[in-house]
């Protein structure tokens, strides 16, 4: 899978406020995958900093790029748990989501996925997910 077709992916099954967050597939390999979120002054929160919604739904939506490279497409399927840990915040800076597929089964996958800001050396948050495979 390209970085292309794993766009055509967010382009086709994902809902339009998904896709208004402007997420770029940067880099997709056979259990992983890397996504830009675009700094967006709509998507900060009070003080200024980036909303935790918008990357807990980045993540989440990242992982399916990731599970569809690592099964050669995209398939149904659907989140059964996303855990987050937000540790510093992100301000007027592009956060890239790095995620790993764990363990990859025929009805289950599992990740674990790393929010960093860009130029950022630690991460802004740590997510591990849980998807259940449909089809």
């Amino acid at each position: 899978m390209t970085p292309e077709d794993a766009e055509a992916i967010l382009r086709e099954y994902f809902a339009p406020w998904v896709q208004r967050l402007g997420l770029r597939v940067e880099e997709v390999g056979e259990r992983h995958a890397i996504v830009r979120l675009p700094w967006s002054d709509d998507l900060a929160r009070e003080g200024g900093g980036l909303s935790g919604q918008a990357m807990m739904a980045a993540a989440d939506t990242a992982t399916v790029i990731a599970i569809s490279a690592a099964r050669g497409g995209f398939v149904p399927m659907t989140t059964v748990q996303q855990s987050t840990t937000f540790q510093r915040p992100v301000a007027g800076k592009d956060v890239l989501i790095d995620v790993r597929i764990t363990k990859l089964g025929r009805t289950l996958a599992f990740s674990e996925i790393t929010l960093t800001a860009e130029n950022g050396s630690e991460p802004a948050a740590r997510a591990s997910t849980v998807y259940a495979i449909l089809g």
